[in-house]
């Protein structure tokens, strides 16, 4: 096994279990002690666990610092294809439609590959623009532009000129951080400026955002409340937390 293979698979232990003995990974991947230590150590350092005495955990949430596009692909993966199949509902046949760079969206792409047979769909990420290829009824347009190889995605000024192209009926926007202080947050100083760009351009906007974004504050503000039509998230979400939200006018669905 090549070591990047070994680092996703301590990673997809890590998220199936939440802590692992350095015993159950030497086990399964029949390497030394020492090796699992370096492992460890370099995961650890680039934010991905937290080593404990024997063995390592998830490191705790951290809304200001972006996880790598591998390792977020990993999380909360039952409640992404939830909240996909719920947004599904407004999507109609026929349709264009922006879909940023994200897990969230590469999940609600493999659903509307099941649920449609003609769509236009314009996106700024080769994981989506991969997956929707392979239907023979879709029309994508890929965003040109810089690539940003950690994200798998294109962004910066040709990006944004690209996208004022195109107009679509509706722009599903994947999220960091959602709250009533300071509206819709999230990373990367190139991707929130293509957002920007999008939501412009977009007839309509749904937001798709599982419920460990709701009260969390990324780094950089996106838009306000009013810009966007509606939040579709999973049933994990507070009650309480939806009524907060819907007290303040913001339709919050799952």
């Amino acid at each position: 096994m090549l070591v990047h293979e070994r680092h996703n698979s301590i990673l997809h232990m890590l998220h199936e279990s939440k802590t692992v003995k350095v015993t159950d990974f030497i086990a399964k991947f029949g390497v030394s002690f020492e090796t699992v230590r370096r492992d460890l150590e370099y995961l650890e350092k680039e934010g991905f666990l937290k080593r404990v005495h024997g063995g390592a955990t998830l490191p705790a949430s951290d809304y200001r610092k972006e996880l790598s596009f591998t390792v977020r692909e990993l999380k909360g993966v039952n409640e992404k294809i939830e909240l996909a199949h719920t947004a599904s509902q407004f999507v109609s046949e026929g349709q264009s439609l922006f879909l940023d760079v994200s897990t969230t969206n590469t999940e609600f792409a493999k659903v509307l590959m099941k649920n449609f047979e003609k769509l236009t769909i314009i996106t700024n990420s080769f994981p989506i623009a991969s997956l929707l290829m392979q239907k023979s009824g879709f029309t994508i347009i890929f965003v040109g532009g810089v690539i940003r190889n950690s994200e798998q995605c294109v962004v910066g000024d040709i990006a944004e000129d690209f996208i004022s192209r195109f107009r679509a009926d509706i722009f599903f926007m994947s999220i960091s951080g959602i709250s009533l202080s300071e509206g819709l947050t999230d990373y990367g100083m190139g991707e929130i400026q293509l957002k920007k760009k999008i939501l412009a351009r977009s007839n309509h906007v749904v937001v798709l955002a599982d419920s460990s974004k709701f009260d969390a504050v990324s780094l950089s503000h996106v838009c306000g409340f009013q810009d966007i039509d509606r939040i579709v998230t999973d049933k994990k979400i507070d009650p309480e937390i939806v009524r907060s939200y819907e007290d303040q006018g913001v339709e919050v669905i799952y």
